[in-house]
């Protein structure tokens, strides 16, 4: 992918950046239904990769409305290759600030992925924390590829319930998939994949702690808890992303 860096200011505020291809969202002020539907997406180093081998993603990636930098390693690219500074917005904080407008406004939430263990803690964390919004849940089946029935029965499921807006956690690449296949389908107005998010959420999985993220490096923890999940972004992603920036740094002079 050509790389080159857009600014577009509001305010005197960052508020995208185009990086390596992708057009980064840099805040999350502008995240609110708004009466259109809205696709929100996360980049990190791993997506990154995974998505150069992977045209569909890409395509996914792309097309969405919004794409947040959930990765240290996109924060650390934007300020090596351009001298700008941007913040990392995981998933799990995207779906804080969107839990907290929607009991502000008394909106419906629909959580699809995940197991029913998880999903059922979100539920009913949900009604405790934020008892003005009407919550409903599904667990799809397991299965590396989705059936038209399969896609048909979540499509149905969630505009029977009529969200405003839809939580995916089905992990990269899969989720952003789905979405990008059953958009136009989906009644809703903001559809956001967020994967581990639901495990932060539900507490069945612990993210790390403030000072961890603050140093740049909660996937260290994460790592230590789950190496067999967590090697192949780490050992293989990792490094493959930063040879690419070293590249674009050296022979591109950017």
């Amino acid at each position: 992918m050509a790389f080159k860096l857009i600014l577009k200011h509001n305010a005197m505020k960052t508020q995208t950046v185009q990086i390596m291809g992708y057009q980064i969202q840099t805040s999350l002020g502008d995240l609110a239904p708004n009466g259109k539907k809205m696709i929100i997406n996360t980049l990190n180093p791993h997506s990154y990769c995974v998505a150069k081998k992977d045209k569909a993603f890409a395509r996914a990636l792309s097309s969405a409305d919004v794409l947040l930098p959930d990765g240290i390693g996109v924060v650390l690219a934007t300020k090596f290759l351009r001298g700008i500074d941007i913040q990392k917005i995981a998933g799990q904080d995207m779906q804080l600030h969107l839990l907290k407008l929607a009991n502000a406004k008394s909106l419906r939430i629909f959580y699809l992925g995940s197991t029913q263990r998880t999903l059922e803690c979100i539920q009913e964390k949900i009604q405790k924390e934020y008892p003005k919004i009407q919550v409903d849940i599904y667990s799809p089946p397991f299965k590396t590829v989705f059936s038209p029935e399969d896609d048909r029965e979540m499509v149905g499921r969630i505009n029977a319930f009529r969200p405003d807006i839809l939580f995916v956690g089905m992990t990269a690449p899969k989720q952003e998939k789905w979405v990008y296949r059953n958009k136009e389908a989906l009644q809703v107005n903001i559809i956001a994949s967020i994967g581990a998010a639901f495990d932060f959420y539900a507490g069945t999985v612990k993210r790390s702690g403030p000072l961890w993220i603050k140093l740049g490096l909660e996937w260290l923890p994460r790592l230590i808890r789950e190496p067999r999940r967590m090697a192949k972004r780490n050992f293989i992603s990792t490094p493959e992303f930063l040879w690419e920036i070293m590249v674009l740094k050296l022979f591109r002079g950017t």
